[in-house]
């Protein structure tokens, strides 16, 4: 299967279209439209909408018995304020594709071109377009819809663009892949006072200025072992923006981050630990909420097997180079339903990083994505 130049300048001109449209994670509807609209005339056997929030499954199926294959992308962007300066700059103030998910959307789109044309010969090809990655919402909504279930497939793949590694080039390995993380809130209460007579009331100053930096201490920053452990403050507040009241509340945020997902809850424990010690000392009550919670990316040897046979076979470079990496990923959560894998397609030794204001997908890498990912459809499904 392949794509014609004509494919090619259409795909292009909606990826760019996609990124002047951009909606965070739970927000996508539009996009989610855009995308059934765009696809429509590919002819897909089933389209499954609003799974997991606004996430759309196309379905391509053979007719005959074989394995269903899943293919993913994030449809979400990130509250970012795009300062790329391209012409197809984001239309949305404050909002942009800064992590390039409307070029992994593009790239599954050019699969739905090629399967549109001509199914698998056997089993079923499903093109997952799921929802706010972002916010570890979108993998575990997808995979607890009740329709998920019925799709069963037996394989899920996944990319991500990676600037830093030579253009084109791959990093892909098995097992773990991306770290799992979660973000812990910590909520301090004590009793607001009068700020000419601070000794009336309970300020939680003294315990963030203990709690701040002790979190980070549980961290064991071996990133080569498993045992890795990370945790970063990321914000803290305390009060009022106001001189005459001595505070009596504050919060501090931390993202807890390890290599694996057993020693997330043994970090959670000793950082509760030390929130519930420290509050106690200084007579503050306190309460302990988590978000964004990721679990591990962990490859599946036979799925990273075929990764690596179609990458030979398409003739494009791979290695194990900068894997795992600390990020965190929500993909890892189709392992518990399927022999899953994600790889990472170089995105140029020299562009912008992801999640900085000045970054923009590279087009170029649409052929080649797509490429990769049909050469794995054809191995397994004829």
């Amino acid at each position: 299967m392949t794509l014609t130049n004509h494919d090619l300048i259409e795909l292009t001109a909606w990826r760019r279209k996609l990124h002047q449209h951009p909606e965070t994670s739970n927000e996508e509807e539009k996009t989610a439209a855009e995308v059934v609209a765009f696809l429509q005339d590919t002819d897909p056997d089933r389209i499954l909408t609003g799974m997991g929030g606004h996430g759309v499954a196309m379905i391509y199926d053979s007719g005959k018995p074989g394995l269903a294959v899943l293919f993913r992308s994030e449809l979400d962007a990130l509250s970012i304020y795009e300062l790329s300066g391209v012409p197809h700059a984001s239309l949305v103030p404050g909002k942009s594709h800064m992590c390039g998910h409307d070029g992994h959307t593009t790239i599954l789109a050019a699969l739905a071109r090629q399967f549109g044309r001509r199914r698998p010969a056997t089993g079923r090809v499903i093109l997952m377009f799921q929802p706010a990655e972002e916010s570890g919402d979108g993998a575990v909504g997808i995979v607890n819809d009740p329709r998920y279930r019925e799709i069963a497939p037996d394989f899920a793949f996944s990319l991500h663009n990676l600037p830093g590694v030579p253009f084109g080039e791959v990093r892909l390995k098995a097992g773990t892949v991306n770290c799992a993380s979660r973000g812990m809130r910590i909520k301090l209460t004590g009793k607001t006072a009068h700020s000419s007579m601070p000794e009336t009331g309970v300020s939680p100053m003294p315990a963030i200025s203990q709690l701040m930096p002790r979190l980070p201490m549980l961290g064991r920053m071996t990133f080569q072992d498993d045992d890795f452990r990370m945790v970063t403050v990321s914000h803290a507040c305390m009060g009022e923006a106001v001189y005459g009241v001595a505070p009596g509340y504050a919060e501090v945020w931390a993202s807890l981050r390890t290599r694996l997902d057993d020693n997330m809850a043994e970090l959670c424990q000793a950082a509760e630990a030390l929130a519930a010690d420290i509050a106690t000392e200084h007579g503050l009550a306190h309460g302990i909420e988590y978000h964004e919670v990721f679990v591990a990316s962990v490859n599946a040897p036979e799925a990273v097997e075929h990764l690596r046979r179609a990458l030979e076979e398409e003739g494009i470079r791979h290695s194990e180079d900068a894997l795992p990496m600390r990020a965190s990923e929500d993909f890892g959560l189709y392992r518990r339903s399927a022999k899953s894998a994600m790889f990472f397609l170089g995105a140029g030794e020299d562009h912008p990083s992801l999640h900085n204001p000045d970054y923009d997908f590279p087009d170029d890498l649409i052929p080649i994505g797509a490429r990769v990912f049909a050469r794995v459809a054809e191995n397994l499904l004829g």
